[in-house]
């Protein structure tokens, strides 16, 4: 969020034809990095969060060639681009690490069973987890 905000900042000081040309990609690639994390975690589902996880990475590299051709262009100057992406780098950091968290989450809906009675049966004693074969994992 704030990386898109201080690109904003940056892309809104530009003549039109630059704002035109390159400005609008550039803040629609920056604010797609949070906005798809953002949709991605609201969909409650982590196979849906992932792949808007995958949207944002998408983004993110985007946002990356942006920075480089704003940097060529001369439309940023060396300490922006280097500022860009630096936070880049750690914002691909820390996507990938929670990507990684929630790929190992387990797709089963399981219900606490500690203040249930033991059962007996061995059979039934995953009761209260669904481990259906036919359940879309």
């Amino acid at each position: 969020m704030e990386l898109g905000e201080k690109i904003w900042s940056v892309v809104s000081t530009w003549d039109y034809y630059s704002k035109d040309n390159i400005g609008k990609q550039y803040i629609k690639a920056v604010d797609s990095i949070a906005a798809n994390i953002s949709e991605g975690y609201g969909r409650y589902h982590y196979r849906e969060n992932i792949n808007f996880c995958y949207y944002s990475r998408g983004s993110l590299f985007e946002t990356k060639t942006w920075t480089e051709k704003s940097f060529t262009r001369c439309l940023i100057n060396q300490k922006e681009y280097s500022e860009f992406i630096n936070e880049l780098v750690v914002i691909a950091k820390m996507l990938n690490s929670y990507l990684k968290s929630i790929g190992k989450t387990n797709n089963s809906v399981c219900e606490p069973s500690t203040d249930y009675p033991e059962i007996s049966d061995k059979n039934n004693s995953d009761i209260w987890c669904n481990d259906s074969p036919f359940i879309d994992e």
